[in-house]
């Protein structure tokens, strides 16, 4: 067990203590935050150029380093290799679309107005507080903290206390490419101790990815001190295959969407709603194709499906899945932990599932597929939108038209139409409903955290008619 002033970084595939570190002391934090408030100030002046040049650095280390850096994600996390390695280069991919678009996505917008010239500034808010999770524990930070950065801010990440190496990590790819000591620091905190730092007055916004009771949490605490907050939570997203669906397809993408990291996604596809004329076939054979994943080491290439990040999140999955059987659902495949060292789930898949089992009604974070036969589209959409999340949607269909009438009527953020959700720096993500609120990536996660500033310039034109305020 970690002391009250130190942390272990475990791993997941075998149990052994990787390292322990000493949590960040009352001065270490003082310190940080001193540093980082002090360097906005100078940072926000520099240009979007300097800024990118310095993220395009980032984004040349994080592929130079790329096997290293899998190799600590999947040591202390347990993800399989290939796609540890597969969020590193996504993490690249980020860092080089900020760079490229962050002053266009920032630059100034005139309107017209009473004025002779009224324009919106878009400036930077300060300090961003960022707490982080474990699952993609590169990914979760840089796709905040890269247009977080470019913006102007600067950035104090509380990672999660299990993935105390990639917390590091994170910082050391700052401080190797060329950004100035304080626009990126990582502080090892336990979650209470991150709490008070939120009203701290240098600190100026926050965001969190984690579950929703994290985010009523942080919420709050932001509420208090009125600072802005993203929240990107929990979610229980539905795949949803109608009866003319590619049933090779959907199952391919299923089985993908479910069972990749082990199932520890918030948006993972987590609730297959089928209609009955595909439920028998589509049925047989996802079944079939999770009986055929490999299970095992996550270094080696191999394998599909490594451990659970930690032994209490095995045991919170044993507990929904066996609730929801003595309630009625059907075992398929798998549906218990696997013998020997680490925290291994057995691939699963339950059938029969009702809307008011565990399954179906919590989040499943790991490696467990719940089977919901529904009579039509109709009851697919109700089933679908029966869930207090609301953060990505998977829906097939060969009726492109129909998809596109149906997708407004899903409570998501992220509807995917044949395919699976998946986020993109291109686009906009987060959740609606205890998903959380506010979008990361794309041009609507660099405006989060800035302060949209309108500028009127006089003398009021004489023609135009006077306002109140």
């Amino acid at each position: 067990m970690a002391s009250a002033k130190s942390i272990h970084s475990i791993n997941p595939a075998t149990e052994e203590i990787l390292a322990t570190f000493a949590l960040a002391t009352a001065e270490e934090i003082e310190a940080a935050l001193c540093e980082a408030s002090h360097r906005f100030q100078q940072w926000r002046t520099t240009s979007y150029a300097e800024r990118g040049q310095h993220m395009r650095q980032a984004a040349a280390y994080l592929r130079r380093q790329k096997s290293q850096l899998a190799r600590v994600i999947t040591l202390e996390m347990g993800k399989p290799l290939p796609q540890a390695e597969a969020e590193v280069e996504k993490c690249a991919w980020t860092c080089e679309f900020y760079a490229e678009h962050a002053a266009s996505f920032l630059a100034a917008q005139p309107h017209p107005s009473t004025a002779s010239e009224s324009y919106v500034e878009f400036v930077p808010l300060g300090v961003i507080l960022a707490i982080m999770p474990w699952n993609y524990p590169l990914w979760q930070v840089m796709r905040f903290a890269a247009p977080a950065v470019m913006a102007g801010n600067t950035v104090i990440l509380k990672h999660a206390s299990n993935v105390p190496q990639c917390a590091l990590a994170a910082e050391e790819i700052f401080q190797a490419s060329g950004f100035p000591p304080g626009v990126f620091r990582t502080l090892l905190l336990s979650g209470a101790a991150a709490l008070p730092l939120i009203s701290d007055p240098r600190i100026a916004a926050v965001t969190l990815t984690g579950s929703d009771i994290a985010g009523s949490q942080i919420a709050a605490a932001a509420g208090q001190a009125l600072k802005k907050t993203v929240l990107e939570l929990g979610g229980s997203d539905p795949f949803i295959v109608l009866e003319d669906a590619d049933l090779d397809e959907a199952v391919a993408v299923g089985v993908q969407a479910r069972y990749q990291n082990a199932g520890q996604s918030c948006v993972a596809a987590k609730r297959f709603i089928i209609v009955e004329a595909a439920a028998r076939a589509f049925q047989e054979r996802f079944v079939e194709a999770v009986r055929q994943l490999r299970v095992g080491d996550p270094l080696d290439r191999a394998t599909q499906v490594g451990p659970l990040a930690r032994a209490d999140l095995r045991s919170a999955l044993l507990r929904q899945v066996r609730e929801s059987l003595s309630q009625g659902a059907t075992l398929l495949t798998g549906g218990d932990f696997l013998p020997g060292r680490g925290y291994f789930f057995a691939p699963t898949v339950l059938g029969d599932v009702t809307p008011g089992m565990p399954v179906a009604r919590e989040e499943v974070f790991g490696p467990v597929a719940a089977l919901l036969t529904v009579r039509d589209t109709e009851e697919a959409i109700q089933v679908a939108n029966a869930t207090p999340f609301g953060l990505g949607a998977s829906l097939w269909t060969a009726n492109r038209e129909r998809a596109r009438q149906l997708a407004p009527r899903l409570e998501a953020g992220f509807i995917a139409i044949n395919g699976r959700v998946a986020s993109d720096p291109r686009l906009p993500f987060g959740g609606v409903k205890r998903s959380g609120y506010g979008r990361e990536l794309s041009a609507f996660g660099i405006r989060e955290f800035v302060n949209i500033q309108t500028v009127w310039i006089g003398p009021e034109q004489p023609s135009a008619a006077r306002n109140a305020e």
